[in-house]
């Protein structure tokens, strides 16, 4: 979510891949701005699961009506919204403000300077003389993320989905609710809902997965955590808002069953769990942009599903003052260029709309609506009350954050030879070990981006694996790719660099300009570790290279550098309470190969080598192909021809291709997976905790084989245009329909023991149906099992239908031998489609084909749903 200013570029930076490659906003909204629990019960539910309002405030809405057509009440009050939105002691303070404070809500601005809690992406001032408090907003799909502060870095949203475990999701928000109230937040942005439609989808690690009814539930478990906890929960991005490619000017063509059935029940979802925001996308669905969208923000959102909260814009995704009647009530993102320059207004709902309201352009009581809706949520959260913050509670975080990556990882493959399989590692395969890889002594914690979080802490998995070992191991390292390298030698800087501090706090200017040579042609890579602010690097006048610490400590990039001198300029500025520290490394042509023979030897000396690789998800991107990065594949061919006992660890936010995949032993998906991923990643290994991960991507197998292979009107878009052309089908119900097979499919993953299933009943039910199967741990370890029911078209339905739908799911904790009887209930909802002459749910009659199994494409039992 990028921050721009008129007439200036947005920074770019670029990340540790390729010169062209991958980039980042590096002043993203929260590096540019200065700014800065005790459980709450939900709301009662209403049949349908829609929250209501209290019955408190329910009776005081019919008095306010009362007292308005009695006269006792000011204009004011009964045109600031309807009777049906807002307490009366929230339509009462709304008609006490002036046009100026109620100004003060519908736009977010930079908190005041200084101090702990002037680091999120957005500051409220409130309204002191009304008792009033203010209002603060981090980001946080992964976290709480706050410039120039740490917290707990959990594992990134594909891994908790990976898990199957709403419990979790629960937990995971627990602790995003209480970090945020702890560290002085009020209103958090996740969770973040979109569809995984795209694989090269740049932001997938932020979102949960492809089918809807594993994003709903996720999504609707992590908000009950968050919101338990005090914390406003904002779903987002609202709608369509699946790839990174011309994100701010795209415009989404969905068919109207496809955006029911597929886009919108996450959305439906988080708010029936009573999500206090609603974020609307930058992307425009069907020729309207999303925050200006008056039937997905006004008939959809309100009128369909009973929507009480308030929906915020993305990041500058305003597009006019007039948004403000059509279901827009906030407006986020200041065009700022660096943390030093003054705040400026907002460009549409400051000063614009005041001009607008005050000539008539506007209606004033639109404005009193979206000021109730504001004030409402912060009501019913306890925010007018000056609400008690609780201590942060690290020790639950780094808890949660290590079984959330344990449960959400994924054993991909795991071979078996001699009656012996690869995982765990036991006896000497555990003992003599080569590990190899960066991202095993420079941990992959997340992806980057608004999502990034900078963790408390993040152990190296080699010192994790080392630990676990036991001091009678040979487990020897090598990095294989360095990312890093070492520091730039003096004598090849003329003059020459000294690392360290740069700048004074708030210091802004260029600092070093000069020449280095390099000894001969070839593929440079260049590295900036930077603390405190932002670094440019520019050689020979290419396109800049931009380090900024809100992101990542350490960014390098490959140069193609011919022998001899070239230019290099470095300049940046750094935040108003640090200075800015800059160091330079590199890897040279020569130090690249010899890391890479290092590391084959030291494979082939080993019994088992473990690679680790990763890639690079980040907001502002989507990744060009699905192949590792850097080189990686060459790397782990290179390391399993050396030693056939290879096991590979990903470090990755989506799905990845796999050449090398047949030379492997084992390949375990750990995603990006927090702050205690090293810990998690070594328990998983060595058997100490069971893999029991499943997919919510499908895993394609080649370049042209996923659902936007060849179709450039679905990704990356024409002419300003993505096309949604394959309907209802994505992810696992693409595959399936036009029989392509994936590398992995939807739902698959590995254990360290098995489970066989049996005696599948099902029948219809008041609130849908029912799938009993008992399931049994034929393993000889204590293991948890996803159940995953499949159910079939209906014969008497013409309109689209997946040939096989995820119609439910549940997990469970078996111990050898254990049996148990499961009941996995399929709501209503999953036995309807969405008929468009109808513009509603209906029913889809008939008899309906109903397949359980352990994946998407290992279905073990198959019965029959009586019409």
């Amino acid at each position: 979510m990028p921050s721009r200013r008129p007439g200036r570029p947005t920074p770019r930076l670029r990340t540790r891949l390729r010169p062209e490659g991958p980039r980042l906003f590096a002043l993203g909204r929260t590096a540019r701005l200065r700014a800065g629990g005790r459980r709450l019960p939900p709301a009662p539910r209403q049949p349908g699961g829609r929250r209501r309002p209290a019955r408190t405030s329910r009776t005081l809405a019919v008095l306010a009506v009362l007292l308005c057509h009695a006269g006792l009440l000011s204009a004011t009050t009964t045109t600031a919204a309807p009777a049906t939105e807002g307490t009366w002691r929230v339509r009462d303070l709304v008609a006490r403000m002036t046009l100026d404070e109620k100004l003060s809500f519908v736009h977010w601005t930079a908190g005041p300077e200084g101090g702990p809690l002037a680091r999120g992406v957005g500051y409220l001032p409130g309204v002191p003389r009304l008792g009033i408090p203010p209002l603060q907003a981090s980001d946080g799909p992964a976290g709480v993320r706050l410039n120039g502060a740490r917290a707990t870095a959990l594992p990134t949203p594909t891994a908790l989905a990976a898990t199957f475990d709403d419990s979790l999701a629960r937990a995971y928000g627990t602790v995003l609710g209480h970090e945020g109230r702890a560290l002085g937040q009020d209103v958090v942005l996740a969770p973040m809902v979109n569809t995984i439609r795209v694989p090269h989808g740049g932001r997938n690690f932020e979102t949960f997965s492809e089918d809807p009814l594993v994003t709903s539930r996720t999504a609707a478990a992590e908000i009950e955590g968050i919101q338990g906890q005090g914390l406003m929960a904002t779903v987002k991005h609202f709608a369509g808002n699946n790839q990174e490619t011309d994100r701010f000017t795209v415009d989404a063509a969905i068919d109207e069953q496809t955006l029911q059935e597929i886009e919108l029940p996450a959305f439906r979802s988080a708010v029936e769990a009573g999500a206090a925001a609603v974020m609307c996308a930058y992307n425009g669905v069907n020729g309207t942009p999303s925050c200006g969208h008056d039937h997905l923000l006004r008939q959809i959102l309100r009128e369909q599903w009973g929507f009480e909260g308030w929906v915020m814009s993305d990041w500058l995704a305003t597009h006019a003052t007039a948004d403000l009647t059509h279901g827009l009530d906030q407006e986020l993102g200041l065009e700022m260029g660096k943390p030093t320059d003054p705040v400026p207004d907002t460009k549409y709902f400051g000063a614009a709309l005041k001009a607008a309201v005050q000539d008539g352009t506007v209606p004033e009581s639109a404005l009193d609506r979206a000021v109730v809706r504001i004030l409402g949520r912060m009501e019913r959260f306890g925010l007018l009350n000056a609400a008690p913050r609780p201590a942060r509670d690290a020790e639950a975080g780094r808890t949660t954050a290590r079984q959330v990556a344990e449960n959400g990882a994924v054993l991909l493959r795991n071979l078996a030879t001699g009656g012996r399989t690869a995982l765990p590692l036991t006896g000497s395969r555990g003992t003599s070990v080569a590990v190899i890889g960066d991202s095993a002594l420079r941990p992959k914690v997340s992806g980057l981006g608004s999502a990034h979080v900078v963790p408390d802490t993040a152990q190296a998995p080699v010192d994790a694996l080392r630990e676990r070992a036991g001091s009678g191991a040979r487990l020897t390292y090598e990095p294989g790719i360095d990312r890093l390298g070492t520091p730039l030698p003096a004598e090849n800087l003329s003059p020459a660099f000294t690392g360290g501090r740069q700048l004074e706090p708030g210091g802004d200017r260029p600092f070093y300009e000069g020449t280095l040579t390099v000894p001969a042609d070839g593929d440079y890579r260049i590295g900036i570790r930077v603390d405190g602010g932002l670094a440019v690097l520019q050689v020979d006048g290419q396109s800049p290279v931009y380090a900024a610490d809100s992101f990542s400590e350490t960014t390098s990039t490959v140069l193609k550098l011919t022998k001899g001198t070239h230019k290099v300029q470095l300049s940046g500025w750094a935040w108003p309470d640090r200075p800015l520290s800059v160091d330079l490394t590199w890897v040279t042509p020569q130090q690249a190969a010899a890391n890479l023979r290092r590391a084959v030897a030291a494979a082939a000396a080993a019994e088992t080598a473990v690679v680790f690789a990763q890639d690079e998800g980040s907001e502002g991107y989507d990744r060009p192909s699905l192949s590792l990065p850097d080189g990686q594949d060459a790397l782990i061919a290179a390391v399993a021809k050396a030693n056939p006992n290879t096991v590979v660890v990903l470090n990755t936010g989506s799905s990845v291709l796999m050449p090398w995949l047949a030379d492997t032993a084992a390949v375990l998906q750990m995603w990006y997976p927090g702050q205690e991923g090293a810990r998690a990643t070594a328990s998983l290994l060595y058997g100490d905790a069971n893999p029991s991960g499943k997919l919510t991507q499908t895993f394609p197998a080649a370049e042209d084989a996923h659902p936007m292979a060849g179709h450039p009107e679905r990704f990356p878009g024409v002419g300003g245009k993505q096309e949604y052309s394959e309907g209802i089908h994505v992810g696992h119900r693409w595959y399936e329909k036009e029989g392509v097979s994936p590398l992995f499919p939807f739902g698959h993953g590995l254990s360290y023991t098995s489970f066989a299933y049996r005696d599948l009943a099902v029948k219809r039910t008041a609130a849908g149906a029912a799938v009993f199967v008992t399931v049994r741990n034929t393993g000889q370890r204590t293991g948890k099992e996803v159940v995953q029911v499949y159910l079939g078209p209906s014969p008497l339905v013409t309109a689209p239908q997946a040939v096989g739908k995820l119609a439910g799911y549940t997990k469970v904790t078996l111990a050898p031998g254990q049996a148990k009887r499961l009941t996995v209930p399929l709501d209503a909802r999953q036995l309807q489609y969405w008929n468009t002459s109808k513009h509603a749910w209906q029913d889809a009659p008939g008899a309906r084909t109903v397949r359980v199994g352990a994946s998407s494409s290992d279905l073990r039992l198959t019965g029959t749903l009586a019409p």
